[in-house]
């Protein structure tokens, strides 16, 4: 198991890992598997997503504001809580020759909802 530390900026943030993913494949030496990327918070996420047009990041931010509108809420970050269960903890993907299997516009994304923090991403490369 391969894990990615990675420093948000952010209040909400996406941040490619996608070229992170595909290095921790390359060095786990496993030519034909799976690949599972983990986020083991509750106020992040790891979706596949559009890698190519940037406006839809934001579009996907602002979908997600207008879901969780601001207000109060019983807990601190309920916010960041909420917004992280409309998504996914983990992303499970094809290794087939050393390399990820994705469509020709999809990426792999850490989606924090409560930055700027470091966040933890984990990576296990299974061979099958």
């Amino acid at each position: 198991m391969q894990e990615l530390i990675i420093n948000t900026k952010y209040k909400s943030e996406i941040i490619d890992i996608t070229k992170d993913v595909k290095e921790a494949v390359i060095k786990s030496g496993i030519k034909n598997g799976i690949v599972t990327v983990f986020c083991p918070h509750t106020t992040a996420s790891v979706i596949i997503f559009e890698k190519s047009d940037t406006s839809l990041k934001r579009d996907l931010l602002g979908m997600l504001r207008d879901i969780v509108p601001f207000r109060k809420y019983q807990h601190n970050n309920a916010r960041a809580h909420l917004k992280a269960s409309f998504l996914r903890s983990n992303v499970t993907l094809i290794v087939n020759n050393a390399d990820v299997m994705l469509g020709e516009w999809q990426g792999i994304f850490l989606v924090d909802f409560d930055g700027p923090r470091e966040r933890r991403v984990y990576i296990k490369v299974i061979n099958g």
